[in-house]
């Protein structure tokens, strides 16, 4: 196994646990919400709020676990019609088409937004929102260095850089 299948390897496995125990904390936080809400008629503020980050986090996570595996949706009625030469032309720029709007918003607007909500608090969690933000450039530069793993992989022609479903 070469260097660049460990490393896509080891952040898959870090992205599945992470989006695991984040989805954990959801149904727990979840549960919570529910018992408090209906048995006790005593809503938990905080549980909504942090069941909505958590989301948001988790989301984002999968997004790029899901982007490193080049298992998301896609319109393939084109590119499914092209072979050889074109069709590998098309999917590295489509991956590079990826990568750049990942550098311009997720990771530069994504730090951006960031440093702008450092200063504004959650209204019931009282952290910064600039944390709850932080997933948004984390997301970001995963997304870009998988699409870099996956540009290399296509013009290698292994593995996760294939989209014909056949990994």
């Amino acid at each position: 196994m070469n260097a660049l299948a460990k490393l896509r390897k080891g952040i898959d496995t870090v992205l599945s646990y992470a989006c695991a125990i984040v989805f954990a904390l959801m149904v727990c936080v979840g549960t919570y919400q529910v018992v408090a809400r209906y048995i006790f008629n005593n809503p938990s503020t905080v549980s909504e709020e942090l069941l909505t980050y958590s989301f948001t986090w988790m989301a984002l996570l999968a997004s790029a676990l899901v982007f490193g595996k080049r298992d998301h949706m896609r319109m393939g009625f084109v590119a499914d019609k092209l072979q050889g030469k074109t069709k590998l032309v098309l999917e590295v720029i489509i991956e590079l088409l990826v990568i750049l709007m990942v550098v311009g918003i997720m990771i530069f607007g994504g730090t951006s937004i960031v440093q702008l909500t450092m200063t504004q608090t959650t209204a019931s969690l009282g952290i910064p929102m600039g944390i709850v933000y932080t997933i948004i450039p984390v997301s970001g530069v995963l997304i870009f260095v998988y699409g870099i793993m996956n540009i290399i992989d296509l013009c290698r022609g292994t593995g996760h850089g294939q989209s014909d479903g056949k990994e």
